[in-house]
């Protein structure tokens, strides 16, 4: 089995090297990340200048590969052949905060898994809901084993290839964790604020700010079963279009006149 890790915090992101050293117990892996941190840049492909990937070592030794693009444009390249060999499978993260309900469409750990499906790679995307404001490194060992077994049952169960998995994580110790869940996205609420500021020259700038997002506790959703102390996994699919609305559109009979 061939595994590709991508993330969204760097190639050197701690998270990343974490979940790189699990997976190889499930077969080769390859590290395609890019060379700074991409976070909250959603799906992006970059059509408008030349990508550039160098070789750098991570700290335990493993050869990777650091691509200046965004999380997706490292497996596309990937799944492009700039890897030898086939791909079997994509894993992103690990992300140092959770990725829950409408988080998905802002986040490059996702998305970068998303690529990964599109390309019919079966993909999965792993998260962390470590404390917002936690002092000193992060302990990836329990979500990096999670994350592991969401991949190892993966490779036996296969899944339709237009959906990837959304796999959450407590930020608990092992012992304390409760179970996995299957769950559906939930309602994120974000505490966004606008925060106008001026420049030495008296030019307006602004800067998005606010309190962390919360969410939805509902039991069965992402949300809710993290708080819960599960770990959570979403099934992704790519097809966005609001089924149920359809017949309802139908019925506008707009026309051209």
């Amino acid at each position: 089995m061939h595994i590709v890790v991508t993330n969204d915090d760097g190639v050197f992101a701690p998270g990343l090297l974490a979940l790189a050293a699990a997976l190889k117990r499930l077969g080769k892996v390859s590290v395609v990340a890019p060379d700074h941190n991409w976070s909250a840049s959603g799906h992006v492909k970059t059509l408008h200048r030349p990508l550039r990937v160098k070789e750098v070592e991570l700290e335990d030794g493993t050869p990777a590969l650091a691509c200046d693009g965004a999380p997706s444009d490292c497996i596309a390249l990937a799944a492009l052949g700039l890897l030898p060999e086939p791909i079997d499978f994509v894993v992103s993260g690990i992300n140092p905060n959770a990725n829950l309900g409408h988080d998905l469409t802002y986040s490059g750990t996702v998305t970068a898994a998303m690529e990964g499906a599109i390309w019919g790679i079966p993909s999965v995307a792993v998260s962390v809901d470590a404390p917002e404001y936690h002092r000193g490194p992060l302990d990836y060992t329990v979500s990096a084993e999670m994350g592991c077994r969401v991949v190892e049952k993966l490779m036996h169960n296969p899944i339709s290839p237009d959906v990837l998995l959304n796999v959450n994580v407590p930020y608990l110790p092992a012992d304390q964790l409760k179970g996995f869940a299957i769950t559906r996205q939930g309602l994120r609420i974000y505490r966004d604020e606008l925060v106008k500021r001026e420049d030495p020259r008296g030019r307006a700038y602004y800067w998005i700010g606010g309190e962390p997002p919360t969410g939805v506790k509902e039991d069965g959703t992402d949300i809710g079963e993290v708080s819960n102390g599960y770990v959570s996994v979403t099934p992704i699919q790519l097809d966005l279009t609001a089924h149920k609305m359809i017949s309802d559109l139908k019925k506008w009979d707009l026309q051209l006149q």
